[in-house]
């Protein structure tokens, strides 16, 4: 894979942390350098380490490259090998902290309810006024800045019938982090595609996908988790299984290839890559057919990086809009990363909150009234960073605008409180 790089430089521009700081060792040329002197034997740890660490793994540079490098597998073993290698006790535990957390819905329920104590109390906005903020744990301070606003969980049904003639049974991926902060996500999700004629099934037994430890180095985590959800997808007889979030829908198209050498599982994850879809990508590929009522707003649309660069999936979403009566739809001018990518704005907080200003100050430069994205992360890091510049707006998903459209509720998404974050 390394030796596919030609080094012609095409990919600099295109990363966010070259554009940062014009270093080449934090550019994807330079850490593909870095990871062939650690396969020639250089420890992972260090500086080496660092500049793997600051790579936010969302593949513009792949879609840059002319001659087809493997970077999202050529960074995913490399931190697969930092991670072997072990790392500084306080990097060590913050990074166990965060996966003894996100992966798990079950924790992510405890924590959503002691947020919302600390909203209720006024505890969360005192802490974020306070000198205590300054003095707290970089990780407590990264995990209060991003978490939304604390809504009403809305339970989904096992099963969602269709509406209309079925068109097919759709398995959908709840996710832990969706199914907690972004419920309402999930609940849309469900109401759209009964209403386009699919069966919806919230199948059980499902958990995480795996996309936030296979993103971090922690491979075998990962694949634990995958095992799981194909066993459990498998078993329920979908026809088609949907992501709504645009980091898990990459790494569940991916099982494929990660369990290519696995004679267990090989053949049930090729099955299970081979039907995952992307909500836009169904709606799109399949054709709408539910009548849609105006929705009289403009919308920023935010590329997540998972979902353009390694899903190769940009038109659809734009299409599903455009097909909404009177919502203007705007290009938001930077491309770059928001700085969200998984646990990243966690574990390198200040780089972060650097992207996330720059795609704050793209956002709010279009005069849109409703942020528009297809990822809870980017929703999140988006919305906080709109917040921070004084500039807050309504963050929604792509399949609540639909919902808001069908269900003809078009003021429903500037007026709630919930998205205003």
């Amino acid at each position: 894979m390394l030796a596919d790089c030609v080094h012609c430089g095409f990919c600099l521009p295109a990363c966010p942390t070259y554009q940062l700081w014009g270093e080449e060792a934090d550019s994807p040329r330079g850490r593909i350098h870095i990871v062939g002197q650690l396969l020639a034997g250089a420890p992972a740890a260090g500086a080496a380490a660092a500049h793997l660490d600051r790579c936010l793994s969302c593949m513009a540079c792949v879609s840059a490259c002319p001659s087809g490098v493997r970077y999202g597998e050529v960074i995913e073993e490399a931190r697969a090998k930092v991670e072997q290698a072990g790392r500084p006790l306080r990097a060590r535990l913050a990074r166990e902290a965060i996966f003894a957390l996100f992966p798990h819905p079950g924790r992510l329920r405890a924590a959503r309810l002691a947020l919302k104590v600390a909203e209720v109390t006024g505890l969360r906005r005192s802490f974020r006024r306070s000198r205590l903020a300054r003095y707290a744990p970089a990780l407590l301070t990264a995990m209060e800045r991003v978490a939304p606003p604390i809504s009403a969980l809305e339970r989904l049904p096992y099963r969602t019938p269709a509406s209309g003639k079925r068109r097919g049974v759709v398995g959908l991926l709840a996710g832990c982090v969706q199914s907690v902060f972004f419920s309402q996500v999930n609940a849309a999700t469900a109401r759209v595609l009964a209403a386009e004629g699919f069966d919806v099934v919230v199948v059980k037994g499902q958990g995480c996908c795996g996309a936030l430890s296979l993103h971090a180095g922690r491979k075998d985590e990962a694949m634990r988790f995958a095992r799981r959800d194909i066993d459990a997808f498998r078993a329920a007889g979908v026809d088609v299984i949907v992501a709504n979030a645009a980091g898990c829908g990459s790494a569940m198209k991916d099982y494929g290839r990660l369990f290519a050498a696995d004679p267990r599982y090989a053949e049930a994850a090729a099955w299970f890559s081979g039907r995952t879809r992307d909500l836009t990508e169904l709606l799109a590929g399949a054709g709408t057919r539910a009548p849609r009522h105006p929705v009289r707003l403009k919308a920023a649309f935010h590329d997540a990086c998972h979902l353009a660069h390694a899903q190769g999936v940009r038109c659809q979403p734009r299409e599903l809009l455009r097909q909404v009566p009177g919502l203007e739809v705007l290009e938001v001018g930077d491309d770059t990363c928001c700085g969200s990518a998984g646990v990243y704005n966690l574990l390198e907080p200040e780089t972060a909150t650097e992207l996330g200003a720059k795609k704050a100050a793209a956002v709010a430069a279009t005069g849109a009234d409703v942020l528009v994205s297809t990822n809870p992360g980017c929703l999140m890091q988006i919305a906080a960073s709109l917040r921070d510049a004084g500039r807050p707006m309504p963050a929604v998903h792509v399949a609540e605008i639909l919902d808001i459209s069908i269900t003809g509720a078009p003021r429903e998404v500037v007026n709630r409180p919930r998205p205003v974050w």
